[in-house]
């Protein structure tokens, strides 16, 4: 069938690299016809998205992309709105789309929009309590009357996205059960949950070649006796950086050969500035920028990783992409609780260990059970991934999710 897929994140993002062109190249193969709108930054280097292009290319995925604009602030955003309505319509009436997949918020509008125009049908893939989270995210300032008027104004929106669609995709169950506290049972019975997958062959020490790998060691300063303890992905807003080094900093007073490796494309001065501040010396720390190909090295680099994620309302529907691709690496993690489903993934404490809070008495007998935790099973760890985050599966509840929409 013919689906049109709206994301406001970009295909050249490492969000739609890894969250978005894996499902749809799938379901490409599973024989649906996909058209893409999403909007790019303008920062992107030119083969980054050449490579995009080649992919879906190769996949028979047809791609229009819109620019990602910034300037002026908010008159910008509402211009990128009324650009993929507008493109959306112009598409729909060549095309004549079976489904209309939105991608949160942003692109639900365009959803939405054909959906009450034409009947497409619209699935509305929420990732997450999008307003939600730019309050809890110090995003938009309520006392702002400008911000309170958009966040009102997508809190409707949000009750229209779930009455009109046909179908409502959740990252987690905790999200799933907010859904039914919030809009009822009617709404939560078209709710599937599908958490970020990942391509678990992709994520793989089977992958990882061991002389690359020492080569990397040399190339970052990492000695062969260095303990790694590793954090994938951006820091700041949602990532607790600050608690993530007073962990480390603790870590470090009880195995002096502790090193810390951000993989992150963030710059090193932030990590850097506030790891003086913790007063950690900036030589324990390393930050460097991993290509999406090269991610599965460096994390082998590493004995065990963390993230500590703000666990505020808006989070109980998050799923956490590295989370999935950590484990499917088969590595430990230390992680916190209040985000997504991660309390029940970590019940049994076989992938590593959930901090209730970010207390000193926590952070002690996080590093009191370290020696346990690095014996843990990584095929264990593995294997929890494949069962839960494995992509080809997500790929069939999204194809099952188009299927029973468009029957009859």
């Amino acid at each position: 069938m013919k689906v049109l897929y709206v994301s406001y994140d970009g295909m050249t993002d490492a969000l739609g690299r890894s969250q978005v062109i894996p499902y749809l190249v799938g379901l490409s193969a599973k024989g649906h016809t996909i058209h893409i709108i999403s909007c790019e930054k303008k920062q992107i280097p030119r083969e980054e998205t050449l490579e995009v292009e080649q992919i879906l290319k190769e996949n028979n995925i047809s791609w229009s992309p819109l620019s990602f604009s910034t300037r002026p602030p908010w008159i910008s955003k509402v211009l990128d709105v009324l650009k993929i309505k507008q493109l959306s319509r112009k598409l729909h009436r060549k095309e004549k789309f079976d489904v209309v997949h939105c991608r949160s918020y942003i692109a639900a509008l365009a959803g939405l929009d054909l959906k009450l125009r034409h009947n497409v049908k619209f699935v509305f893939d929420m990732r997450g309590f999008w307003a939600n989270e730019r309050i809890e995210g110090d995003m938009w300032n309520l006392n702002n009357p400008i911000y309170e008027y958009i966040y009102n104004y997508f809190k409707g929106k949000e009750k229209e996205f779930f009455t009109h669609a046909d179908a409502v995709v959740s990252l987690t169950h905790n999200g799933k059960g907010v859904i039914k506290e919030l809009f009822g049972q009617e709404i939560a019975a078209k709710t599937t949950v599908i958490p970020c997958c990942v391509d678990t062959r992709f994520f793989s020490r089977d992958n990882v070649d061991v002389e690359k790998g020492l080569a990397l060691k040399s190339e970052l300063g990492i000695q062969q006796d260095d303990f790694i303890i590793s954090y994938l992905g951006s820091t700041g807003t949602w990532y607790m950086t600050d608690e993530m080094l007073l962990f480390y900093k603790k870590l470090k007073a009880r195995f002096a050969n502790a090193r810390f490796l951000f993989i992150s494309g963030d710059h090193p001065d932030f990590i850097m500035k506030k790891a003086r501040l913790h007063g950690i010396d900036e030589s324990d720390i390393i930050v460097a920028r991993a290509p999406r190909k090269l991610v599965p090295l460096y994390l082998s680099l590493s004995a065990v990783s963390i993230f500590f994620i703000r666990p505020v309302f808006s989070k109980r529907a998050s799923s956490p992409t590295k989370q999935a691709e950590i484990m499917s690496m088969g590595l430990p993690l230390i992680c916190n609780t209040g985000v997504g489903d991660t309390d029940m993934l970590f019940s049994d404490e076989k992938a590593g260990l959930v901090l209730k809070d970010f207390s000193e008495e926590q952070f002690n007998l996080a590093i009191e059970r370290m020696e346990t935790v690095l014996k843990l099973s990584p095929t264990e760890i593995r294997q929890k991934a494949v069962t839960i985050f494995n992509l080809d599966d997500g790929v069939n509840q999204y194809d099952s999710i188009y299927k029973s929409i468009t029957r009859g």
